[in-house]
């Protein structure tokens, strides 16, 4: 997935978000042709030629040293999520061929895992780089019930593709926007994932809005914070996420959601763990013995 076009598209959009006063540079006045840095403004300020960084911009990234990528880091002011990003595209460099296009079903977690996710009380999901769900404790499918419906659930299909996400995300904008630029990232560290590939045409030709968000060029990270879903059975909930990797399970993150003890929340969670209980979940079942059958293998 990582092209020339990748190197350029994303140099320009980072210089875009800069102005010269940010960068620290005199503004003579005047109408500027370009947002923010111009590209001699960039070279200058990472100690390069104005020729040299030219050609990384057009895309002959590969082979560029550490020290210049980091200054011309720093002289955009990149976020260190932007700034793994760069790297990554610069040890991808021009686009290698893609692989034949393989479209696995997610794989399930270990029997262990699942034992962990279901002795968690609050509402617990694994995810894999395509925000494919493939395991979940009782309270994590009930957190995300209007998820589950689907036969394989993905955060990136519902929140661009399922007209329910609208009322879902209290703050839609937000979480279409972040998870664009998740996935970005996602495909900046991985370039040859098909899965990922596959899902990013799909979203392309299926949703004007995530065209639209792809293009920004954004690349982020979820680790923590803090998010409002209005739930269909108990309403609108406020929680804290934090997402941690999962040791022998690479390319999967366990998310955990929780809340205030005394909040208006709290009160939402157990109406949660109420409801849930009364719930059948579709794959509950079949994802414990696929769990089953990993383990023995």
């Amino acid at each position: 997935m990582s092209s020339k076009d990748d190197v350029r598209e994303f140099l320009i959009s980072r210089r875009a978000h800069v102005t010269p006063q940010q960068a620290g540079l005199p503004d003579y006045g005047g109408e500027r042709r370009v947002p923010g840095l111009r590209r001699e403004e960039v070279a200058q300020l990472a100690g390069v030629s104005l020729d040299y960084y030219t050609r990384l911009e057009r895309g002959n990234i590969r082979g560029a040293s550490e020290s210049v990528l980091n200054a011309i880091a720093r002289a955009l002011q990149l976020t260190d999520v932007e700034r793994e990003y760069l790297f990554g595209l610069a040890r991808t460099g021009p686009a290698r061929p893609a692989t034949p296009a393989v479209k696995p079903a997610a794989r399930p977690v270990r029997a262990s895992v699942q034992r962990v996710l279901d002795n968690t009380v609050v509402p617990a999901v694994v995810y894999n780089a395509q925000q494919d769900f493939v395991a979940a404790n009782l309270m994590g499918r009930a957190l995300f019930a209007p998820h589950f419906e689907a036969e394989q659930p993905n955060m990136a299909r519902f929140i661009f593709l399922d007209p329910r996400a609208h009322d879902f995300y209290a703050d839609w904008a937000l979480a279409r926007k972040m998870t664009a630029a998740m996935l970005r990232l996602q495909a900046g560290r991985d370039p040859l994932n098909n899965a990922l590939t596959e899902l990013v045409g799909e979203l392309s030709m299926r949703s004007p809005q995530f065209r639209k968000d792809w293009a920004d060029r954004d690349v982020h990270e979820h680790r923590t914070g803090t998010k409002i879903y209005r739930h269909p059975a108990v309403g609108e909930v406020e929680v804290t996420f934090d997402v941690f990797d999962m040791p022998g399970e690479p390319g999967l993150s366990i998310c955990t959601y929780t809340v205030e003890e005394t909040s208006d929340s709290a009160e939402k969670f157990a109406l949660l763990a109420s409801w849930a209980a009364t719930q059948e979940f579709g794959h509950t079942a079949t994802d414990r013995r696929a769990a089953r059958a990993t383990d023995r293998e």
